[in-house]
This record gives C-alpha cells, structure tokens and sequence, in this order.
C-alpha cells in the first residue's frame, strides 16, 4: 500500500465564506452518510470495516475475489489489519480464503453464499441511501488559489 506520508505544505491562503460554507456542508453530508453506513451496518450484525471488506471483494474490477494486498490498499488499511478483518469474516461465514493456485504466495479471499446476499442487501440499502443526497455528496467547486511567480 502506497501511502504519502506529508502534503506539500503552502501557506494559507485565506479562503472566501462561501468556500467555507461550501467544505463544511460537503463534509456534514458526507458524515450523514457514513453515519447512516455505521447503522444499517450494525444492525445487520456486522461492523462497518466488515461490510467494506464485503463491499470491496464483491465490487474487485475483473474478477469475484481480491488479495489481501489488494483489499489492504482498497481499505487504506495496514496488511496484518485486514489479515484479522478477514479471520473475523471468516470465523462469520462470510469470507473464504485460499492459497492462490498461480502465486503460492498469495491468498484469495471469496465471499461466502452468506457474505454475498449481506453485501447484496447492504449495497442496496446504501444505494436507496445515496439517491436521497442527489448532488448534496458532489465535491463543491472551490477555486485553487494560483501560485505567485517567484
């Protein structure tokens, strides 16, 4: 997982109310979501990093199981964290894991009859969920300030 430790730091440039207003209402939006995927999590009986396993393995581009590596940098999580995320999953019924048949090295992990139909009916529920914010989640448009010429 590929990680950049530092921002490039500018200095502040003071930014307009209107900008402001702009972030904050984004980020309100964005916690009431998020906040919304805790609950519908937890009351499914899983935890919310365990429905984003589900949801990440299931939605892997190209095929219907993704490595730890790979769900390591999809979660922006450490690798020995999702290795225990994972035992979780499996100790629920809702991941399997196997030694890759091309890369010995390498473990697959499936989701399970069980971790399918509960990533099914938690991405619909975030879908119902998403289209009551239609445009309220969009990145708001915030000018960048240009950089002065040295």
């Amino acid at each position: 997982m590929v990680r950049k430790k530092t921002r490039a730091h500018a200095p502040a440039t003071p930014m307009a109310k209107a900008d402001i207003q702009a972030l904050a209402h984004f980020r309100y939006q964005l916690r009431r979501f998020l906040r919304f995927s805790e609950e519908v999590a937890h009351e499914h009986g899983v935890t919310p990093l365990q429905y984003l396993l589900l949801l990440q393995i299931r939605g892997y581009p190209g095929r219907d199981w993704a490595t730890i590596t790979e769900l390591a940098e999809r979660l922006q999580a450490q690798h020995h964290g999702v290795v225990s995320l994972v035992s979780r999953c499996e100790a629920a019924g809702l991941v399997r894991r196997s030694v890759s048949t091309e890369d010995r090295r390498c473990v697959e992990v499936r989701l399970t009859a069980k971790g399918k139909g509960l990533v099914d009916v938690l991405a619909n529920l975030h879908r119902v969920e998403l289209l009551s914010f239609r445009g309220a989640l969009s990145a708001p448009e915030i000018p960048v300030p240009r950089r002065r010429q040295a």
